[in-house]
Formats: C-alpha cells, sequence, structure tokens
C-alpha cells in the first residue's frame, strides 16, 4: 500500500510539473507573438500630457508584452516615482502604442530625462490608465499684494524661467544672469505652486527688457527698490539708448570719465564729453545691446552732440535702430536621450533625390511657407524655435523608405522634435530629434508645401 502510495504521488508530481512546464510556455509563445500594431506620435498640447506613474506597472524600453523589451525601471522604481517629492520624477508621454492583445502603450520620458520606455496604458488611447495617470505639475497661487518686485541677490541664481523647473518637459532658463537686470522693475503678472515641492513661482515680466519676462523663485525677488546702481554722479553719466519713437531699449552708464582735458572729474556738472565719446564707442554699444536686436552708431550725429554735452551727474539719450530681419539657419540632430548638446548628438543628413542613398539617417527636409527669422541679434528662446518648427509641420521628419537585409518590408525612420536651442535671430541655431524605425510606406511620398527648403544647414 506504502509503495502504491508513493508511486501515486510521484506520478502526481510529474503531472503537476508538465502542467507547470506547459503554462510557461503558453505564456512565451503568446509573448512571442505580440506585435506593435501601430506606434503613433501624440499631438495634443504638451503640458496636457504631464503624467505621473502609479506604481502598478514597470517601464520598457518597448512595449512590455512585445519580443525583445528590456526593463528599464522596475515596478518598485515607478512606486517611488508616483509616491516621490520631487517633480523630476513626473513624466512627459509622447508617442502612444496598441498591440495585437489589445493592449496600450505609452512612451514617456521623465522630466530629468532620466528615464524613458513604454509603461502599459490601458486598453484605450482616449485616457491615461493602466501604469500612468494625468498629474497637473503646478497648481494656482494667490498673488502678492504687491506686484512690483526686483531681483533679490542678481547673479547665476533664482534666474527667470521658461516654466518652473521640472513642471514641463526641458523647462530651461530664460537667462543664465540677472545682473544686468539687478535695478529693473518686475510685474509679477501670474502665480504658480510646485505640486509636489509646494514652492512658489512668481512670472515677472519686465518691460525695458522684456527678454528677461520668465517664472522666478518668490525667495529669489524683493519688494525693496535697490538703493544704488552704482551711479557717482561725480564721476559717471546716465544713458538711456532709445529708439525713433523714444521707447527705452536699453539703460547703462558710462562710469569713472575724465573732465575734458584733465584727470578723472571729482565734480557733479564737469564737462567729461572727449572721455564720454571714447568709452562709448560702437564695441560698447555691441555689447550694451546684446540680444535686443538694435544697433548704436557712435558717429550718428545726435549721438556726438548728446555725448560732446556729457556733464557728471547727467543721463543723457543716445538713439539706437532697429536691426533688420533675417533668416536663421538651423542645423538638425539625432539624439538618443534628448540632450541639448550637439556634441552627444548626431547630425541628420538631407536626403537629396538622385544623389543621395536613403537610409536611417537621411532625412526629407519638406518645402515650408517661411524660414525662422526675426530681428537680426534679437534673442529667441527654445519655445520660439519649437513654436516655428511645430507650425511649420517640422516636428515630425521622416526618411524615405529603404531595404534592410535579409527583410521584404519596406523600412522608413521617423524623427520626433524633443528640444532645440534659444539664441539670436540670424546665428545658427540647432534641433535636437529622437528616432524610431517603422515599417511600411513612409509618409515622404505625400505633397509637401510649397516654400523653401533654405531653413536648414545640413548637407
Amino acid at each position: 500500500m506504502q509503495k502504491s502510495l508513493k508511486n501515486s504521488l510521484y506520478l502526481g508530481l510529474a503531472v503537476l510539473s508538465l502542467g507547470t512546464v506547459t503554462v510557461v510556455s503558453t505564456t512565451a509563445n503568446a509573448a512571442a507573438k505580440t506585435k506593435v500594431t501601430s506606434d503613433v506620435t501624440l499631438k495634443t498640447a504638451a503640458e496636457s500630457r504631464n503624467v505621473e506613474a502609479t506604481g502598478t506597472n514597470a517601464l520598457y524600453s518597448k512595449p512590455g508584452t512585445v519580443k525583445g523589451a528590456k526593463l528599464v525601471a522596475s515596478k518598485t522604481t515607478m512606486k517611488k516615482m508616483a509616491n516621490s517629492k520631487k517633480s523630476a520624477d513626473y513624466f512627459r508621454a509622447y508617442r502612444v502604442s496598441k498591440t495585437t492583445r489589445g493592449t496600450v502603450y505609452y512612451k514617456m520620458v521623465s522630466m530629468d530625462g532620466k528615464y524613458r520606455g513604454y509603461v502599459y496604458g490601458g486598453r484605450s488611447v482616449k485616457a491615461f490608465a493602466g501604469g500612468i495617470k494625468k498629474a497637473a505639475t503646478t497648481k494656482s497661487a494667490t498673488m502678492p499684494s504687491n506686484t512690483t518686485m526686483y531681483f533679490k541677490t542678481p547673479g547665476k541664481s533664482n534666474v527667470s524661467w521658461t516654466a518652473p523647473n521640472n513642471t514641463q518637459y526641458k523647462a530651461s532658463k530664460v537667462v543664465k544672469d540677472t545682473t544686468t537686470y539687478a535695478n529693473d522693475a518686475l510685474v509679477v503678472t501670474d502665480a504658480a505652486r510646485k505640486t509636489r515641492e509646494g514652492s512658489l513661482y512668481y512670472y515677472v515680466t519686465d518691460a525695458a527688457q522684456p527678454e528677461v519676462n520668465g517664472w522666478v523663485y518668490a525667495k529669489g525677488l524683493t519688494t525693496t527698490k535697490p538703493t544704488t546702481d552704482n551711479f557717482n554722479d561725480k564721476t559717471d553719466v546716465k544713458v538711456n539708448l532709445k529708439n525713433a519713437d523714444g521707447v527705452v531699449i536699453k539703460t547703462a552708464i558710462l562710469s569713472k570719465l575724465d573732465a575734458n582735458g584733465g584727470t578723472t572729474s571729482t565734480a557733479t556738472g564737469t564737462a567729461v564729453g572727449d572721455s564720454a565719446k571714447k568709452q562709448a564707442n560702437d564695441a560698447w554699444g555691441k555689447t550694451v545691446l546684446t540680444g535686443t536686436g538694435y544697433k548704436y552708431a557712435s558717429a550718428d550725429s545726435s549721438n556726438v552732440s548728446a555725448l560732446t554735452n556729457a556733464k557728471t551727474g547727467d543721463t543723457i539719450t543716445l538713439i539706437v535702430t532697429k536691426n533688420e530681419v533675417v533668416d536663421t539657419p538651423i542645423t538638425f540632430y539625432a539624439t538618443t536621450n534628448s540632450s541639448d548638446l550637439s556634441q552627444a548628438a548626431t547630425e541628420l543628413k538631407a536626403y537629396k533625390e538622385g544623389t543621395t542613398t536613403a537610409a536611417s539617417d537621411t532625412v526629407v527636409f519638406p518645402s515650408v511657407s517661411a524660414t525662422f527669422s526675426g530681428t537680426k541679434d534679437a534673442s529667441f528662446t527654445a519655445g520660439d524655435l519649437v513654436a516655428y518648427l511645430t507650425t511649420s509641420k517640422l516636428n515630425v521628419l521622416d526618411t524615405p523608405n529603404y531595404n534592410k537585409a535579409g527583410s521584404s518590408d519596406k523600412y522608413y525612420t521617423e524623427y520626433t522634435l524633443v528640444s532645440a536651442l534659444p539664441g539670436t535671430y540670424g546665428t545658427t541655431t540647432k534641433a535636437f530629434y529622437v528616432a524610431s524605425e517603422k515599417t511600411g510606406t513612409s509618409p515622404t511620398s505625400a505633397p509637401v508645401v510649397s516654400g523653401t527648403t533654405g531653413y536648414h544647414t545640413n548637407n
């Protein structure tokens, strides 16, 4: 009887073992057969695609059930990010895939760029679900009673941003140093608080120098007007650089001026015209007007007159003129990590029919209705360039179809815009894209807008 019982146990274990093997094999085969049926770029407004992990699903290099998917961030890591108190752990969703199983996966990147991959998103493309949910990275805050403020400690800290850092993907500094704007009155027009950290930010505008407009950490501002602007009325002359309409474009100080024919002045009202003309040369004007789009000519008769008659303690007016409108060339790069540094990216090649062999990096640059242009030497933000590329439908670029050894399928690579650099109009700038290889007919066979292709420098 004991022998019979022992044989029965052995037989039962063998059957159970066989059943277990069968289940594992079936799951593996099912996973191996899962394929992506569609993979498209999300077109809704970028800020509407800010999401956060729910912690229920891991992040993969491909949709998780597709063969070859590698783990990017474990379920444990995603749970920590879901409960994080840091805005850097939010995500921006930018692509959506469907599989033969009817499941949906969203491709996303963390706000700090550390993690990028696909997460399970439910079974519908109409709403985020599964491993992610929509996130409000900021919330409205109460406006201050006094809306006129100044930079508390001018310099490289607490500068203005396109958005509070990490509340939008690739939020960037508008200006990197506020020293130049130390005495400018800033008007607060909006207030927001970072949802996770709770830190307060104000959106400020600078009427005299609008290139500084942006979001500033509230503790980096003060309502106390600076008590000094380093002006010495015994040795210096204040300068307002105005355009033809009388608008002040920039202010400056001519300092430590010599009395005409003598040494450095130490008395208010001393004639210092000779020294003022020498200091306020064309090179000085170019430096003062950097980023404004205006130019100064020291030889202009009105400027010569104002400088010649300058006296210490005076405020004089010098006339500046607006530069001409110029095109700004763009160089397009492919990057694997959304870096804004071209050293970590590869310049794309321009496909030229009849002379270029189609490949994964030979992009068709379509015609557009207008180039990226503006007043020469005036500053533009990364957001300005992104807006131009999006409006011109250059936010997605494709290669022609190409073949791959051992396959009868047609392939093409799609490049999606992820970031751009700020700069000044007329000086070549850069735009960065990430690649996604696809099968099927390339969209480049579709008609393009009539216009110009002179916006890019890629060969």
